[in-house]
């Protein structure tokens, strides 16, 4: 997938793109059923929510190993549509994943995600540069009524920003202060709703701020993302580094896979529906 000119400028612009339609139908449903086949595997990479404990974050779903491992999530990470785009827009064919994870957003009781930047947390996991992209697949059609991703043009310009570590969610996030987006909203463009079809996607700039409201609809939100960072700036020793499945020690170049998603190759690993 060869990006044009003209969406090269754009992100250097704005900070994102957003590909409607870009993973088909039938990929989005084997890529769902790998999400169900792993609901509910106790991970010390899954964070759970609300009255069903509900996932709220699954990690690791890109490695070959592990109790989140799925073949097709690790070849869609590596396919031309993904990595091939975070390879032309980060100028740098050597990436890695500094983490994988689907993000589950609950009907009626799925938690907000404040305004932050990816880079506020993983600057504190020894990575000096914020020269790292995060590539978002919808897995359900996104809504604003459903809490839909929000992302703020140009935002990736202002640099880092102080942030403090909110605990008000169930999964900590350093976020950016009411006070200081309010201040610097003001003189922004209006925010953009990541709104549409299962399969749409999304790149964004690790100094993007973004966020996403409480799901007020009567259906699930799912979102895969695939945080990428340059081999050249991997993470250096920090004292009590975060484990595995959020800070990599895979720093190998990812290889490109063919363009397809795989249907899953494991039988589920506990049966059962899925709630929701």
């Amino acid at each position: 997938m060869q990006l044009t000119s003209a969406q090269r400028e754009a992100y250097a612009r704005d900070g994102f793109l957003i590909f409607p339609g870009l993973v088909s139908p039938a990929e989005v449903a084997v890529l769902r059923g790998e999400v169900e086949r792993l609901w509910d595997v106790e991970h010390e990479g899954t964070v759970r929510e609300g009255s069903k404990r509900a996932p709220k974050s699954m990690f690791r779903l890109h490695e070959a190993d592990g109790a989140t491992a799925s073949a097709p999530f690790r070849a869609l990470s590596r396919s031309p549509r993904v990595l091939g785009v975070a390879q032309q827009l980060m100028g740098d064919d050597r990436l890695y994943l500094h983490h994988s994870k689907v993000n589950v957003k609950a009907a009626i009781e799925g938690s907000i995600w404040p305004w932050h930047q990816d880079f506020g947390a993983w600057r504190l996991d020894g990575i000096e540069r914020p020269d790292m992209s995060t590539f978002m697949v919808m897995l359900d059609d996104a809504t604003e009524i459903s809490g839909c991703l929000y992302l703020l043009p140009g935002s990736h310009r202002w640099g880092r920003t102080d942030a403090y570590l909110d605990t008000s969610t169930a999964y900590r996030l350093w976020s950016v202060t009411p006070e200081d987006m309010k201040r610097r909203m003001a003189d922004s463009p209006a925010p953009v709703p990541v709104a549409g079809r299962a399969g749409t996607c999304a790149i964004f700039h690790c100094n993007l701020m973004h966020a996403s409201g409480h799901n007020l609809s009567h259906r699930d939100r799912w979102q895969a993302y695939f945080c990428f960072n340059t081999c050249a700036n991997r993470p250096h020793d920090v004292p009590n580094p975060r484990p595995d499945h959020v800070r990599s020690r895979n720093w190998a170049p990812m290889e490109m896979m063919p363009d397809a998603v795989p249907p899953a190759a494991r039988e589920p690993a506990l049966a059962g529906a899925v709630p929701g």
